[in-house]
């Protein structure tokens, strides 16, 4: 009987001959092996935070792109804790309408979701949207890192070649930011509303 090259230990008794086959404790396992090696690793998710008018049909774009995890709308750059949206809406808590997501940069780039951020609204209306008027709907890149912040520079200096007037967006950094209430997550989608007051532009 053939012996196997691996997992066993062969005994050879002087003057007998006699072979004996003992497990080893250092038998070579592939499927353990193959265990190990294919563990997957945790995929790290990344955050960016802007501010573009009503935080409804900003949120609704976003949530179309491939890579974006997860989005959520909230109050953020304001001097008052945890405001509310009828405070927001007094224009008295200098906190602007924003939409935070969560994305991954294996996916989709932070490049990438700026240049839908540029194209998704007019940033060069001052605190104003379309019919929403007030600093809440303000054009805001909340950054995170100085990374972000650099690449936010440079796409804007980009965008200001399709726009006759100045881009009036702010690049600030990404402070506290507080989650809306739940009535205003998901708000399109919960109201089957198609349509919205943010469209991409070329």
């Amino acid at each position: 009987m053939a012996l196997r090259p691996f997992g066993f230990l062969v005994l050879v008794v002087a003057g007998v001959g006699l072979l004996v086959a003992q497990p080893s404790c250092t038998r070579y396992s592939p499927a353990a092996q193959m265990a190990g090696t294919e563990e997957k690793e945790e995929r790290k998710m990344e955050k960016a935070m802007f501010a573009a008018g009503c935080f409804w049909g900003v949120e609704s774009i976003f949530q179309q792109i491939d890579g974006v995890v997860d989005t959520t709308v909230g109050y953020t750059g304001g001097t008052t804790d945890s405001p509310t949206y009828r405070e927001v809406c007094s224009k008295d808590t200098g906190h602007a309408e924003a939409i935070e997501i969560v994305y991954d940069p294996a996916k989709v780039s932070y490049e990438k979701l700026l240049d839908i951020f540029w194209r998704a609204h007019d940033p060069t209306t001052l605190n104003r949207q379309g019919p929403d008027i007030g600093t809440q709907y303000r054009s805001v890149v909340f950054y995170y890192t100085p990374e972000q912040k650099a690449v936010a520079e440079k796409a804007m200096a980009e965008a200001q070649k399709k726009w006759k007037k100045p881009i009036v967006t702010q690049l600030v950094s990404g402070g506290v930011f507080y989650p809306a209430e739940a009535y205003h997550q998901d708000y399109f989608e919960k109201k089957g509303i198609k349509k919205s007051c943010h469209f991409l532009r070329d």
